[in-house]
Order: C-alpha cells, then structure tokens, then sequence
C-alpha cells in the first residue's frame, strides 16, 4: 500500500478526532462576527475557499479566500487564518511575517516544529493528520473538518460518510475515462477544484473543475463517451440528463461531500496504479514549496 493510499484511508478517525479538538481551540479561530481571510497554497487554497462559502452561509460573518500569494495586503481582517500542512511554504510564511502586529493570525499546520509556530500568533497543530506522500488527503479534509466542526457544521453522519466512501467500490468505468470533470456549488466548488488538482498530480490526468451551473456554458463542449463528470453536492435541474446525452459518465455526489472528496482521491490512486504511475512521487513536485531568497 502506498503512503497515500494508508493516509486516506485513515480519514474517519482524523475527522472524529479533530471535530472533538474543535471546541479546544474556540479562542484561536475566528468568532462569529470577525471579518476574516482564509489563505493557502495548492490543497490548502481550495480548502479555504470551501470554509470561507461555509462560514458566509453560516451567517458567520464576511470571509474572503485566497491564495497566500494573491493576498491583498492593504485590506483590513479582523483575523487571518493560514492553512500550512508543512509549516514552512514560502508564501505563507512572508504573508505571516507582513501581518505581524496589524492582524490577528492562527495557523493550521501538521508539524510543530516548523517556522509557522513562531510566525503566527496562534497556531493549532493537527499533527495526527500529518503525511508523508507528497500528495495531500487527511491533512486537507482534517483541517475543514475542524474548522466545520468550529461553526457547528460538523456531524457524526460526516464521518459515517466517509466510511461508506471508503467501503464502496468505485462507478463502473470509471478509471477507464481519459478526462475528468468535477462540478460544485457553494462550499462545494473549492472540493471540486481539490478533486480535479488531486487526479492531476497523483495521475497525471487530464481534469477540470467548475461551478456547476457554469458547466453549460462552455466546458460540457468536452464531454463525450470518454469522459465523466462528477457533481459534489446537489446537482441543478436537468444537468446529470444533458450530461448523460453527451455519452460521458455522470457520477452523482450521493454521501457529504467531504466524503465524495474521499471517493475521489481513491480514484486519483485507482487511475495512477491502472497507468503504471506511482502516486507517492508526482512528478515535479515536492511536499513543501520552499523558494529560494
């Protein structure tokens, strides 16, 4: 068994643990009302798009998700939350340094020992979720869990889910499509651009990810019989028949979609094993995005 493989299999109990920490770090996150950021690279940056959606549903308060890059640094938060797996990603870590003293930060990071600790002004350590493949699983999901566990979103039906996820077999066919296409809505779109960028790096696949109602205008040009289309989360009206007459797969999001993440990242594996490719060694890339000064 592959690292990735064991570490997204152990999912369930990562989320379990995490959403029983939650109440544990209630004074680090953001409270209700705070005008907040959510910032990350790569899987970190999709996650925080789906907490931001979340917590703005939850009438929690504005949030706002970017890249740690893209941070617009004259924009006034009450708090900033930096989701860091390594604790040492560049960008992260300059962003942290530039808040220092004019914004409240917490950090969510798998390793204590890293520059993040000292970087942020308060930090909550997951480090049972941490990972040793490049590719990341339960650090991701575990972080939103804790964070949806934080805004009262979080239930044991969640972990039930993934369960399930882990447990069924995957759609007929499936591994056998040349292009995959993930779809959202809502908190759900940052999933769906996860499950797209896992399928590209542990498979090399060719994927896209869209919110759903914008798939009609444009992208659905792509699907044919050798493609399948995904829905994390409730589909809008009529799109899983329009899919279906283009002769590609539809796959419904039937579990939470955090589960349907699950599903996904053991297709990333099923499709990396069935083209020869191992998954624990993407090519190119490396656990943490260390850049040069």
């Amino acid at each position: 068994m592959t690292y990735v493989e064991d570490e997204l299999n152990s999912q369930p109990e990562c989320w379990t643990r995490a959403a029983a920490q939650a109440a544990r770090h209630a004074t680090a996150l953001p409270a209700a009302g705070e005008r907040v950021a959510i910032v990350g690279c790569g899987t970190s940056y999709f996650m925080a798009q789906s907490v931001a959606a979340l917590r703005e549903d939850a009438g929690q308060g504005e949030t706002d998700a970017f890249a740690a890059s893209e941070f617009p640094r004259d924009r006034a938060y009450d708090r900033v939350v930096a989701l860091t797996r390594s604790g040492t990603t560049t960008e992260v870590l300059e962003l942290l340094t530039a808040l220092k003293g004019r914004t409240r930060t917490v950090a969510l990071t798998a390793d204590p020992d890293t520059p993040v600790m000292t970087a942020a002004d308060d930090v909550v350590v997951l480090d049972f979720a941490d990972e040793r493949s490049v590719v990341q699983t339960r650090f991701a999901t575990t972080a939103l869990t804790l964070l949806r566990a934080h805004l009262g979103l979080h239930t044991d039906a969640v972990v039930a889910d993934a369960r399930a996820a882990l447990a069924a077999e995957l759609p007929e066919g499936l591994v056998e499509r040349t292009q995959f296409t993930f779809l959202g809505r809502g908190w759900t779109v940052g999933l769906a651009s996860e499950a797209a960028l896992k399928m590209r790096e542990a498979s090399l696949s060719w994927t896209e990810a869209y919110p759903a109602m914008e798939y009609r205008h444009g992208p659905i040009s792509i699907s044919t019989a050798g493609t399948a289309t995904w829905m994390f989360g409730e589909a809008p009206e009529s799109l899983a028949g329009q899919v279906r007459e283009t002769g590609a797969l539809w796959v419904p999001g039937e579990l939470d979609p955090l589960a349907e993440l699950v599903r996904a990242q053991r297709l990333a594996v099923a499709v990396a094993a069935a083209r020869g490719l191992d998954p624990d060694r993407p090519r190119h890339l490396t656990r943490s995005v260390i850049l040069a000064p």
